[in-house]
């Protein structure tokens, strides 16, 4: 019971509290101090070979050039101070706009004296990048809201660029009484009004309810654009659909993209409220519940299209090796052996695959016209001849592959659609799969099934390699340098000797467009089917001991790099000796 009856002291302080400074403006001024620092003092290169200010100096010339923006990298910034780039990785909407007011101070410091007629300091807009390893859009939960995500995919729309507003200024209807500059959040988010006006004068009626409206010349506004972006293909488990998410950028970023790139996204996941529900009344569902979208801080564009970016990933030691393996005398036959290694025989059609996925290059003749440089194959024959199993291996070791089949694809889903857009109403288009596939390979089976007019559709992108479209209201010309692999039946199900020409049923317009057409038959020999037997036989056999590539075989990751790299850096040219060869030949 000691201490039972000490009152304690009792003081009253007569000089009033200390002035206290709220502890998170403090933070928040001490973490855009090291900002400063950050930008001021970060510098790469040693002693003796001289550094340079990679920020500063950064800063100086885009915004002599007239670009307000720069890249940061976070691995840069974690180098220099770990903490800062935690709290940019974990609280990004709140300090990002300190790094952004950072750089604003840094490049008033380095650009001074201004020339006259521009001594007003323009916003910077910092967009971040970094090296480390990608989520999936299937692996963003409620536990990523509001942090720093990447997350690679393709753009598969675009919406236009329009103007949003960042302050904003408004006005009361009653008594004219005007409140500028008022912050209106990023993102997707809007702004409501104040519902009452509160500058209360003597004599006057009160003002209504929501009096306020904007005055929009006194807003200041900047640019944004919403994209759709797709998940990668390669990331899709099997037989799910596609997830998407919506992407907002806004100034710099916006129109960097056009819809078909494949991109890796730097963003804050973000939430905002979902559609306004139509139903009023008590059982409104979802009051809570909100929308996801990605507010972009950084775009990484991948290869244009070709290559799936897999040169970007490339290390000199693989391209020691590729070179290596270039320099081999018989690489063809390598190649060859090593497509599809588990089906016996066809050498011959495995050879002019190999050459389909290598490709042709291109020609831009002096009067603007061009020849395609892709090569397109046609295989027709008797069932079990392995034929689907090829176009499904090629879609496999492609850099880029969609596998259709043919009854069920229609004219637009190969070439394009036009559709409305849900949300603004407009005709947007959407490309098929010839578009998708630009710098790839078509694989078409069953193409004897497919309906003529649908086959008419591929004509244009075959030869021309473009498609035209002009549907309502829409005219545009859209790339499609792709090859075509098809395979398709005889008219009789199986070949038939006798008859001759009528086994084919293709109009002769298609088979022109076909560089190289293979006729597979199932022979009757015995000797070959004991040999192939043999094959299958062993093939279900080793299936379990077999893991590794047979000497002699390129292994399937590696052979798919190989193309992709070929494809990017070679453009295979026609010797005099092969041109002779050709000539007498035709």
């Amino acid at each position: 019971m000691s201490g039972f009856d000490d009152p304690g002291v009792y003081y009253s302080d007569s000089f009033g509290p200390d002035p206290q400074t709220d502890d998170g403006q403090l933070l928040r001024t001490q973490i855009k101090k090291r900002m400063r620092e950050f930008l001021r003092q970060y510098r790469v290169g040693s002693d003796r070979s001289g550094f340079t200010f990679k920020y500063r100096d950064e800063l100086k010339r885009h915004y002599n050039l007239g670009e307000y923006w720069i890249e940061v990298s976070l691995e840069d910034l974690s180098s220099f101070d770990e903490d800062l780039a935690d709290y940019l990785l974990k609280q990004p909407s709140e300090h990002l706009p300190l790094l952004e007011e950072a750089a604003q101070e840094v490049a008033d410091e380095v650009t001074r004296p201004r020339p006259a007629g521009d001594e007003i300091l323009q916003d910077i807009q910092v967009m971040l990048h970094s090296d480390a390893n990608y989520a999936n859009i299937r692996s963003l939960k409620s536990d990523q809201v509001s942090r720093l995500v990447k997350i690679p995919g393709i753009v598969i729309s675009a919406s236009a660029v329009r103007a949003k507003a960042t302050r904003i200024a408004i006005e009361c209807r009653g008594c004219r009484n005007i409140m500028n500059n008022i912050a209106v959040r990023p993102g997707l988010e809007g702004y409501t009004l104040p519902r009452k006006c509160n500058t209360e004068q003597a004599g006057r009626p009160k003002c209504p309810m929501d009096p306020y409206f904007i005055i929009p010349d006194k807003c200041k506004c900047v640019d944004f654009q919403t994209l759709k972006l797709q998940e990668t293909p390669d990331a899709v488990p099997h037989g799910e659909m596609p997830r998407h998410m919506q992407l907002y950028c806004d100034r710099y970023l916006c129109d960097k993209i056009v819809p078909g790139n494949r991109v890796t996204i730097m963003g804050i996941f973000s939430i905002r409220k979902s559609g306004g529900t139509t139903n009023k009344g008590r059982d409104r569902v979802g009051v809570g519940i909100r929308g996801s979208y990605i507010r972009v801080v950084g775009i990484q564009v991948d290869t244009e299209g070709t290559g799936h970016g897999l040169i970007g990933t490339m290390s000199p030691q693989d391209e020691e090796e590729f070179r290596h393996l270039a320099a081999m005398p018989n690489i063809y036959e390598v190649i060859a052996k090593s497509i599809a290694p588990s089906i016996y025989g066809s050498a011959d059609i495995k050879k002019a695959i190999g050459c389909l996925l290598f490709g042709g290059s291109r020609k831009r003749l002096p009067d603007g016209l061009t020849r395609r440089g892709d090569i397109n194959l046609l295989m027709l024959g008797d069932p079990g001849t392995a034929k689907s199993q090829l176009l499904k291996f090629v879609e496999r070791c492609s850099p880029i592959g969609v596998y259709t089949s043919g009854k069920g694809s229609s004219a637009a889903g190969l070439t394009a659609s036009v559709m409305r857009d849900p949300a603004t109403r407009n005709f947007i288009m959407e490309g098929g799969a010839m578009v998708l596939a630009d710098g790839g390979v078509v694989c078409i089976d069953e193409f004897d099934k497919m309906r003529e007019d649908d086959r008419v559709a591929i004509h244009e992108a075959m030869e021309q390699q473009t498609i035209s479209i002009a549907k309502a209201g829409i005219t545009t010309t859209l790339n499609s340098r792709c090859s075509v692999l098809a395979a398709a039946n005889s008219v009789f199900g199986r070949w038939d000797d006798t008859k001759g020409e009528e086994n084919i049923d293709f109009m002769p317009t298609i088979l022109s467009r076909f560089d190289m057409i293979f006729i597979v038959k199932d022979e009757h020999n015995e000797e070959r089917d004991m040999v192939l037997a043999k094959h299958v036989m062993n093939v279900h056999l080793s299936a379990l001991m077999q893991t590794h590539a047979v000497e002699g075989e390129i292994e399937l990751n590696k052979l798919k790099r190989f193309i992709a790299y070929c494809r990017s850096k070679c453009g295979p040219r026609l010797s005099a000796e092969a041109a002779e060869k050709l000539k007498n030949k035709y």
